[in-house]
């Protein structure tokens, strides 16, 4: 269950994305999921809160509305009251099901949900389901506004007669490939497991929201439309409207749009019969994983409730950082665990707290359980001290302010409002969770942990083995959908909307704002860049470095990305643990890290706290530890995350194609994800590290770019105060140029065994020329008609065509030297031949000109891109993101700008003429899936020479 943002590009090229430092981070539309949004935190300052109005139709809807004018976007975001739980047995997944279905257009709007959006520059825009609820959610331009009510109130009040058997088979077969995909990931079966031991099968929570496979195929057209009928009418919905609107303008639009949809019946929920059990169970089952994974789970306090508020504290103490009890027992004292956490999923009826550990490859998982168990029941005997109650409150504290710079999107203010409204009624719970976090004693944390968690629960170990098929329940003969009368306090208003129209034009858009950027010079030679941003009392900063992935060339593979995670392992005087805890005592988020083309080292500090938080940045930046015990934790936890990446079938083929595409002793020719092999890592040293560090962690020509609440005239004198007599060590590295390769002559075709997988991840990939070259911007408006957005060539033929994939894209990260340009589909795989010649025939007949650009594609792009660029920089991360690529590649303060002139000028003639920078007979195709299923099929293709490698990339069977 993973967390979405706008449909843009699917999950992978999100993880590429942040691997490189590349291209903005996208998915695919819907996922069956959870909420980010719980707003349990610690009392935030005084001027930090979600102000807000609300009214109700009298149709039963009920508005929210928070008026936000930083940007002139709206978010709109509707929740309706019906998840998982609300299916009886013999209907599994039919919330999530039709949570697909309202995409698929309505009566009035023929066509994908996601076209009118797209041509207004609607950005986070999505929708997801979990157990208690399905949510849509877009922010669009201020303008476009009546545009997005028409089309949430055309989808809610007149959406049957769109639905066909047609619609209704294509995206059953879509939800079944995220089904599939889903269990397709390592550790992937594993939460449904969870559920179906925690909850007794009588209870709403007992099965996946994804539903099974038998429910979802025998599901036929009249039982979806009486689904329909029975949950998704206005008065089962809570519409949060934030941003450039007031509750005046707020209750005409709605009115006008929604108020004569008729309410549906009030329908009573599934009966609660039985509780999570109270005895202590346990099971174990064998998957593909390279290590043993053990989750606790219990059932909690429901959503809202203080005990579940104070149990989050609880989590947090116990698993929730570096700093907590669990992570210093089992990775820094007794070494047992590559990973442990612990954290909680709010539920409506009863809440999730989890313990999750990876155990380190040896290692009894036994022998781990057993300091889990020890360390809970001393917390529970003793509870939290005095600092690690005031720690764990200060972490939600700074979440919770960090949180309401974003109005919408998953996670923003209207989700925080819709959730506490579904929830518990009240718009307003988070204070009265702000409130809980606060006031919380070591005592209360006492007595939550041991009235829930001396308790019952459910301990799942994941053992290394062959892949387990889980047999799924036997599918029950649902009852008849029988609906109550409609009750009468419910009635329509008049609405003068002609929807024979279609949907409303939007004529004008915002202009594109972008904030001026101030400049300074430190005395130690860095070059500052200040935009400020006084919404939220935070400010944001980023070292730009040289040294990135390409500096490992002449190193130790892997060298650049281990040392600079080595920043925050230590510091000055502060070992690892002091300085996890000192950075929670300040609520400051601290790291360092690297990508393909440099380092970076970043500061996230609440204003209170600017001066200590830039004190223990300094210090990282600096004085960096190095601690030989610390580099040897690291490195077992490192080559422990090598093997979960190969694991993994999209890590495991991002970790082969690069290689391929530039070549061995080519500084990009290397895996992406920066991480090295397990022989690199292994052979690190404290000298390798240190070295590194004199050499590319330096002041002189570097970028400090800060965003946030302060001035040039504040920040500056603090800069220089802690950074300022900053020098470097001997000469700097030159960062070495990046050499032209050539395209493989011919096309070539590599396959890797993923015994037990029930899809193929297909990759295809070749480079072309880097960020910097003058073409850059026509280059991506043609990877976006054919792969960069949901409704683009390769996604609308293999997802919403086809159904033989949940998505299908392809994408072109930043790069200094050429980029990669990669396709991607992870498809069921017995269509994985199927799926690779569609895609070649798609990219090849793109890029050859035979089935050119059309206009209107080429228009929808543009505006997408044009008209989402107001609401793109809501966040000072979005604005301190672009101007961190600004700086890395070379580019013109007003770039924003020129890119958007440029894009606004492009013909038809000229996205051709870039897409057929694409060469389909060059390509390089990497597919990752079950060998027995598809290397015979693959083979008949004739797609090109076919090699059969490990994760590795080496021939199968050599080491």
């Amino acid at each position: 269950m993973s967390q979405i943002h706008r449909p843009r590009a699917v999950l992978y090229a999100t993880v590429l994305a942040a691997l490189i430092g590349g291209c903005s981070q996208t998915s695919a539309p819907d996922q069956a999921q959870g909420s980010s949004a719980t707003p349990a935190a610690a009392k935030a300052a005084a001027e930090v809160d979600i102000a807000y109005e609300e009214f109700t139709l009298p149709n039963g809807l009920r508005v929210i509305v928070h008026t936000d004018r930083k940007a002139p976007i709206v978010a709109v975001n509707l929740w309706y009251h019906v998840g998982s739980k609300d299916e009886p047995a013999g209907r599994t997944g039919f919330a999530h099901l039709f949570e697909h279905l309202m995409f698929n257009g309505s009566e009035n709007h023929k066509g994908e949900f996601f076209e009118p959006f797209e041509l207004v520059g609607a950005t986070s825009m999505n929708g997801t389901t979990w157990l208690d609820r399905t949510n849509y959610f877009e922010n669009v331009p201020t303008s476009a506004l009546d545009m997005a009510l028409w089309m949430e109130s055309d989808r809610m009040g007149h959406l049957l007669g769109a639905i066909d058997q047609k619609t209704l088979d294509e995206q059953r077969g879509v939800v079944q490939n995220e089904k599939r995909q889903g269990e397709n990931q390592p550790y992937g079966q594993a939460d449904d497991e969870i559920y179906k031991a925690l909850y007794p099968k009588s209870h709403p929570y007992h099965h996946s929201t994804i539903g099974s496979m038998a429910d979802l195929n025998a599901a036929s057209l009249d039982d979806v439309k009486q689904w329909f009928r029975t949950w998704y009418g206005p008065n089962n919905a809570v519409l949060v409207l934030a941003g450039d609107i007031d509750v005046a303008t707020a209750k005409a639009k709605v009115a006008k749009y929604f108020g004569d949809i008729p309410a549906t019946p009030t329908m009573k929920r599934q009966p609660v019969t039985e509780g999570a059990h109270a005895e202590a169970t346990r099971a174990t089952m064998t998957d593909k994983v390279p290590q043993a994974r053990i989750y606790r789970a219990w059932s909690i306090a429901k959503y809202g409730d203080p005990d579940m508020e104070r149990l989050q504290l609880f989590a947090q103490v116990l698993g929730g950082s570096k700093s907590s009890r669990l992570n210093k027992r089992l990775v820094f004292d007794d070494k047992l665990v590559d990973e442990v956490s612990a954290y909680v999923y709010p539920f409506e009826l009863s809440s999730t707290l989890y313990i999750q550990a990876d155990v380190k490859e040896g290692v009894d998982p036994a022998k781990v359980e057993a300091v889990i168990d020890e360390e809970l029941k001393k917390l529970l005997a003793e509870g939290p001290t005095d600092t690690e109650l005031k720690q764990a409150q200060t972490v939600f504290k700074a979440s919770f302010v960090r949180g309401v710079e974003r109005i919408g999107g998953f996670g923003g203010k209207a989700d925080a409002l819709a959730e506490c409204a579904v929830y518990t009624g009240n718009p307003g719970c988070f204070r009265d969770s702000l409130k809980a976090i606060a006031d919380a004693k070591a005592a209360d944390l006492k007595g939550s942990g041991e009235k829930y968690l001396s308790r019952g629960g459910h301990t799942l170990v994941v053992l290394p083995g062959a892949r387990q098929e889980i047999p799924e329940d036997v599918a029950a003969t649902p009852e008849p959908m029988t609906l109550p009368p409609v009750d009468p306090k419910f009635t329509v208003t008049a609405s003068d909307v002609d929807r024979s129209k279609g949907v409303p034009t939007t004529a004008t858009f915002p202009e594109l704002k972008f904030p001026e950027q101030q400049r300074a010079t430190l005395k130690n030679g860095t070059r500052l860049i200040l935009a400020e941003r006084h919404d939220v009392p935070v400010v944001q900063m980023t070292y730009l470095f040289n040294g990135g992935y390409s500096a490992d060339l002449g190193r130790k593979l892997g060298t650049s990305s281990f040392s600079m995670s080595m920043l925050d392992e230590g510091a000055g005087d502060l070992d690892a643990l002091a300085f996890g805890d000192r950075r929670e005592s300040l609520g400051a988020n601290v790291s360092a890290g690297a990508s393909l083309d440099g380092g970076t080292a970043s500061l996230s500090a609440l204003k209170e706290n600017l001066e200590p938080s830039l004190q223990l940045f300094a210090d990282m930046l600096r004085k960096p530890r190095f601690d030989q015990k610390e580099i040897d934790r690291v490195r077992a936890t490192w080559i422990a995350g090598i093997k979960q990446e190969k694991a993994q079938p999209q890590g495991a083929a991002l970790r082969v194609l690069p290689p391929l595409l530039y070549g061995d002793g080519h500084p990009y020719g290397i895996p992406f994800s920066g991480s090295g092999s397990e022989a690199s890592i292994a052979s690190l040293n404290r000298d390798d590290m240190v070295a590194f560090h004199r050499d590319w962690v330096r002041p002189e020509g570097a970028t400090l770019i800060v965003v946030g609440d302060t001035t040039l005239a504040e920040i500056v004198p603090l800069l220089d105060k802690h950074l300022g007599d900053w020098k470097s060590e001997g000469a700097a590295s030159a960062a070495k140029a990046v050499a032209a390769v050539e395209r493989p002559a011919k096309p070539r075709v590599y396959l890797i065994d993923q015994p037990g997988a029930v899809q193929a991840n297909i990759f295809a990939g070749e480079v072309v020329p880097s960020s910097a070259d003058a073409g850059a911007v026509r280059f991506d408006i043609a990877n976006s008609v054919l792969g960069g957005e949901f409704s683009s060539r390769l996604n609308m033929n293999l997802r919403e065509d086809k159904h033989w994939a949940y998505g299908a894209y392809s994408f072109a990260p930043n790069a200094q030297g050429q980029r990669p340009w990669l396709a991607f589909a992870p498809v069921q795989i017995d269509r994985t031949a199927d799926s690779l010649k569609e895609m070649q025939r798609e990219i090849s007949e793109y890029a050859s000109g035979t089935v050119p650009p059309k206009p209107e594609e080429v228009a929808k792009i543009q505006a997408t891109e044009i008209r989402g660029l107001p609401g793109s920089y809501e966040t000072a991360a979005a604005v301190l993101g672009t101007i961190a690529s600004n700086v890395r590649y070379g580019r013109p303060d007003d770039y924003v700008f020129k890119r958007k002139a440029e894009i606004e000028a492009l013909t038809p003639e000229q996205v051709k003429a870039a897409a057929a920078t694409i060469d389909p007979a060059k390509l390089t195709w990497v597919v990752v899936g079950d060998l027995s299923k598809i290397e015979k099929p693959v083979r008949a293709l004739n797609l090109g020479e076919i090699s059969i490698v490990d994760a590795d990339g080496k021939p199968a069977g050599k080491k």
